[in-house]
């Protein structure tokens, strides 16, 4: 081998060397959060290349069943945990995620953002929102139920099939939505709706196919629900029944683990999530409405946010101290 053919292998080696170094100071983001989100379909990705642009770092999701899963992963964990940050936590855990004692306070501009209700909390970033709902096939039925009252006195041949609250935030969701509309009546209702009610299945993913095989007159999911299908699958007969009462809210939320090493960087990617450039990318990712106007609006055919007037929800501590009645509750009263 020539001198000339030596000198230029070991400057292939050492350029190999630098690269590899630099790979290595290179920090990493990890981001714990429920599987959809972090899917090819789901915002993860977009999210991920949109961030890594700019902040000379790799962003890693890493999906659990559940945003629950992903808390509970951490939990386990303990303080070796890899996550910096939980996302996709929603308002119905937030009590019990702040009093696990694992997140730190932010340090985000949350000036611009505009929900349907009032949320605020130093330890968690709102990043999208939506209604839960019942979603019906409009080409077999004409006239849907327009409350719970009008739900409950159909006949017993009606079916919905819905979510079990203890391992979904949709059943949980349908859970405290009955209770924020109806309050003291919301055991007599469960009671009377029970008859109508297919099946409690563990997540939204088995109902929402019994639904769509024709199992099911109706399924407990989101407004924005018919959005997908008719912006995905360019299918219109999917929609949403408008309850009277209103529809109860559900805030995605993302924190800062205590134990992070990167809590800067995950500031960052927050402040990144909440920005145009990053909300543009969850309306038909994740199927939910982002958290400030868009400058362009909503995607073309994609379903408006209901009026504040019709939007419910219960206050944090009310939900931490109550869950476990409610759910309790609601079993007793549909006879499981």
């Amino acid at each position: 081998m020539s001198f000339q053919k030596i000198g230029l292998a070991a400057l292939v080696g050492f350029s190999t060397l630098v690269s590899a170094a630099a790979a290595q100071d290179k920090p990493t983001l990890t981001i714990y959060t429920y599987d959809g989100f972090a899917a090819e379909w789901g915002p993860g990705p977009q999210l991920k290349a949109g961030f890594e642009e700019n902040c000379e770092c790799t962003v890693d999701f890493v999906g659990a069943d559940s945003s629950i899963g992903a808390l509970r992963k951490a939990q386990l964990e303990g303080p070796g945990t890899q996550a910096d940050i939980i996302l996709g936590l929603d308002t119905s855990v937030a009590a019990e995620a702040k009093n696990t004692e694992l997140f730190v306070d932010h340090n985000v501009d949350l000036s611009a953002l505009e929900l349907p209700v009032d949320y605020a909390s130093s330890q968690f970033v709102p990043f999208d929102y939506g209604y839960f709902a019942f979603v019906y096939d409009s080409s077999k039925i004409e006239t849907p139920p327009t409350s719970f009252e009008e739900l409950a006195a159909l006949s017993e041949e009606f079916k919905i099939a819905i979510q079990d609250p203890r391992s979904s935030t949709p059943g949980l969701g349908l859970v405290l939505w009955m209770q924020a509309a109806k309050g003291d009546q919301a055991d007599k209702l469960w009671a009377d709706i029970a008859p109508n009610i297919l099946t409690v299945t563990k997540g939204w993913s088995e109902s929402y196919s019994l639904f769509l095989e024709g199992e099911a007159d109706m399924v407990l999911s989101y407004t924005s629900s018919p959005s997908y299908h008719r912006i995905a699958e360019e299918e219109s007969k999917y929609l949403a029944a408008q309850f009277e009462e209103g529809h109860y809210v559900q805030i995605e939320l993302a924190g800062i683990l205590e134990s992070s090493d990167q809590k800067q960087l995950a500031n960052d990617f927050l402040t990144y999530l909440v920005s145009q450039a990053g909300q543009s990318i969850i309306p038909t990712t994740n199927w939910m409405f982002p958290v400030v106007p868009l400058d362009n609006g909503l995607p073309e055919g994609f379903d408006t946010p209901l009026p504040k007037e019709n939007s419910l929800i219960l206050d944090d501590e009310t939900v931490g101290q109550n869950t476990k009645k409610y759910i309790d509750d609601f079993f007793a009263a549909i006879g499981q």
